[in-house]
């Protein structure tokens, strides 16, 4: 029988029916006196050097002042990949053990890789609230598994039931800033059509922070805040506002290579790095994937130039939020006893390729080999990039600039994929002794958990549901802040699709992926000495052969207590998914002028398959409208009705097909898309009124990987638009003038370029019971 206790939310007490399928909540205790407010600000694939403390040159004053007044960690490294970070950031435990080992869009049904946080886990959420904080997130999740992030999906691995009281936010990895594909305010998608003009996530984002902060102020006046605001920028699609970018025109006409030299010269002058350090040669730091800037020709120049303005200003945005939050907390006077941490999740990504891109869809997690032909860059005007009508991606050449000093990007294990740049502040305890400074100690994502509980003086949580919690990997740095020469940790595996590395003593082991399973700790490995060497620039494997094997076997020991193995040495391992996925390709019927259907389940009725649609309405008079859209600028295809007549629209990733058809006569009618597969992963479109074909769309490149975006609205287009044209003239054009009864969704057979493996595990593990 279900037990009724109530709970504290804002506006007062409300009450909660708890039983056995429901989520568990601690029960809450008093804050200690004093406690401290805490804010956590994640950045996401911003590399190294981005940022003005770290050399750059993009404007982030309040940054700054949080530097020059706190504590500045120069040795600070993360996981390769956002969503082990994030999981390893609240939960104090190694990646892998917090179930992250890759991003949270796949489960092979290995316990290093569920994505899904431990039972056994509590966050930094949890404890803080038990200990009496309110808790609040806004920003990027990514850390429910893809396939449990529609509505009526189990929600147990969603912020409210980890811990937060608020929540506002994309829990995909990444969205548009200009038009976010899907927003969910606590547990509900936030159901709005369009967004105005000059809507900015980054802009909406802060504005609901600060409001959750007025909430709670308007009926508690005492109670400590966490505040977990996780940005979506600078990941891809990277975008910015007009303003802003204009700010940028012009600053980086010098190019790339330039750029890399002037940071790395700011970094040994401000002591981020030593006199004697080694900015790596082009020969080891991906020299053969980036064009000297002197040999572009002026259009080259000139656009990627914009693709780096707009970074720039993407991330100048992220400085912007960050004044706001403190302005806010001067006002109430709770500035000085705010920890905040400023800090990103990994390095900066070579995602956008030698050229960068405006089509970032068409070469984004997909699985298996591409045509020769296929789409990569559809050509628009660079004045586009940053805004609205187009999702692009920086050149591998910037991305080597942010990393300054470092070798690689995202995903790597070399220095420039894990080593991120962090900045801690606390006024009031720089006031009562704490040196301010730089920090040159080894420290790893799951020390920060454990060092912000323990600078709030709240115990971690020793039980979580009844269940023992897991021993936190990471270890409290609050004798760093107070003493400089207080030691740092002293060793730390590292593992990201196959690439495997190992730091032990101030000595680094880098090996890369297997080719075929060559044991535990197999493979050749590179030794740096990162105290000499802190840039990876001289292997001393072959100096050394007794430490490459010592630090071979650690990493060895390392990945098998943290659940790291199996090594993804064919590359299945991520493209293999549970069969219970398979119902979310069943045909299913859609409502009209409902929110969009969720990406994933959306995509699984049309991603790499043939598929029809079947819309039946009933035409009135003068009739118009969307009768079905999925996807934005990023990719997508709609079906309406205009004054001309039937409208299909198709966007290949930025590239506009359009087909019409003539005007159905008033009266009931069932109107068919088809989308049949060709070879080379193309699509053929066609639309039919009562069995009439009336609209072809012939060889048009599938919407795979990431795309479509947007999900499935029916009667409207959604948010970011397919067809930008429609949506000058219409806004997301409602249907109306007739009677839109619904539609229906018919996946047909997967297709043979579908490298998804769907293996049913308990079937497997019957099978072996028998």
């Amino acid at each position: 029988m279900a037990e009724r206790r109530g709970y504290e939310g804002f506006g007062g007490r409300a009450e909660e029916f708890v039983s056995d399928s429901m989520p568990w909540w601690p029960e809450r205790s008093t804050a200690p006196a004093g406690a401290p407010n805490v804010v956590v600000m994640l950045i996401d694939d911003l590399g190294f050097s981005d940022l003005g403390p770290f050399g750059g040159e993009i404007d982030t004053p309040h940054i700054d002042r949080l530097a020059e007044t706190g504590w500045v960690f120069t040795n600070y490294r993360t996981a390769p990949m956002c969503s082990p970070s994030r999981a390893s950031l609240l939960t104090g435990l190694n990646p892998h053990r917090a179930g992250f080992g890759f991003v949270a869009h796949t489960d092979p049904g290995y316990p290093g890789f569920t994505c899904e946080l431990p039972a056994d886990a509590p966050t930094l959420a949890e404890s803080l609230r038990a200990g009496g904080y309110a808790t609040f997130h806004v920003g990027k999740w990514h850390l429910t598994l893809e396939s449990r992030l529609h509505d009526a999906a189990d929600k147990s691995s969603w912020p409210l039931q980890r811990g937060f009281d608020r929540y506002y936010g994309s829990m995909d990895g990444f969205t548009s800033l200009h038009h976010p594909h899907r927003l969910v305010r606590d547990n509900s998608v936030v159901d709005v059509r369009e967004f105005p003009d000059g809507y900015f996530l980054t802009d909406d984002l802060t504005d609901q922070a600060l409001a959750m902060i007025d909430e709670l102020r308007a009926n508690d006046a005492d109670k400590p805040f966490l505040l977990y605001y996780a940005h979506t920028s600078v990941h891809g699609p990277i975008q910015a506002k007009d303003a802003d970018i204009r700010k940028y025109r012009g600053r980086y006409e010098a190019g790339w290579n330039r750029l890399r030299d002037e940071r790395f010269a700011r970094q040994v002058e401000h002591g981020i790095l030593a006199a004697d350090a080694v900015l790596p040669p082009d020969a080891i730091a991906d020299g053969d994937r980036i064009p000297h800037w002197d040999d572009l020709t002026a259009d080259e120049r000139a656009l990627f130039a914009r693709h780096m303005e707009v970074y720039a200003a993407a991330v100048d945005e992220i400085d912007q939020s960050l004044g706001r939050i403190l302005d806010h907390l001067d006002r109430l006077g709770e500035r000085d006893n705010t920890i905040i941490l400023v800090l990103s999740d990994n390095g900066g990504t070579a995602e956008g390729g030698p050229a960068g891109t405006r089509s970032y869809f068409a070469q984004f997690g997909q699985h298996g080999e591409l045509p020769d032909d296929w789409v990569g860059d559809v050509p628009r005007p660079i004045d586009d990039i940053g805004g609205p009508r187009l999702f692009s991606q920086y050149p591998t050449g910037w991305a080597r600039v942010s990393n300054t000093p470092f070798r690689s990007f995202k995903s790597s294990v070399y220095e420039g994929g894990v080593h991120a740049p962090l900045v801690v502040a606390w006024p009031a305890a720089v006031a009562q002794g704490r040196a301010p400074g730089i920090r040159d100690q080894f420290v790893f994502v799951a020390d920060l958990a454990p060092t912000i509980l323990d600078l709030a003086g709240v115990p971690p949580l020793a039980t979580r549901d009844g269940a023992p919690a897991q021993e936190p990997d990471g270890r409290s740095l609050a004798a760093v802040l107070a003493d400089p020469r207080a030691p740092g940790r002293e060793a730390q595996y590292f593992e990201c699709v196959g690439r495997r590395a190992m730091v032990l003593d101030g000595f680094k082991a880098v090996a890369p992926p297997p080719r075929k399973w060559e044991g535990a700790a197999g493979g050749t490995w590179e030794v740096y000495d990162l105290v000499a060497d802190p840039t990876e620039t001289q292997d001393v494997a072959a100096e050394l052969p007794g430490l490459a094997a010592e630090l071979a076997e650690r990493w060895r020991v390392e990945a098998w207590r943290n659940t790291v193995f199996p090594l993804d040495d064919d590359g299945t391992l991520h493209a293999t998914r549970p069969a219970t996925e398979a119902r979310l390709a069943r045909p299913v019927d859609l409502p009209p002028f409902r929110p969009p259907l969720e990406r994933f389940r959306s995509a699984a009725l049309t991603v790499l398959r043939s598929f029809v649609v079947e819309i039946d309405i009933v035409v009135g008079a003068d009739p118009a409208g969307v009768l079905v859209a999925h996807g934005d600028q990023g990719g997508g295809y709609l079906v309406a009705i205009d004054r001309r007549g039937l409208l299909v629209s198709y966007n290949a990733y930025g590239a506009m097909r359009r087909a019409r058809g003539r005007m159905p006569a008033p009266g009931a009618h069932r109107i068919v898309l088809r989308a049949d597969e060709l070879p080379e992963l193309r699509w053929q479109l066609t639309a039919e009124v009562d069995g009439v074909v009336e609209a072809l769309i012939d060889a048009v490149p599938m919407l795979l990987g990431m795309a479509p975006f947007t999900g499935i609205s029916v009667g409207y287009d959604y948010g970011g638009p397919v067809d930008w044209n429609l949506y000058e003239h219409h806004r997301s054009f409602p249907f109306a003038g007739g009677d839109l009864r619904g539609v229906r969704y018919i996946p047909g057979p997967r297709s043979e370029y579908d490298q998804t493996i769907l293996r049913s595990i308990g079937d497997a593990v019957a099978a072996l019971a028998d």
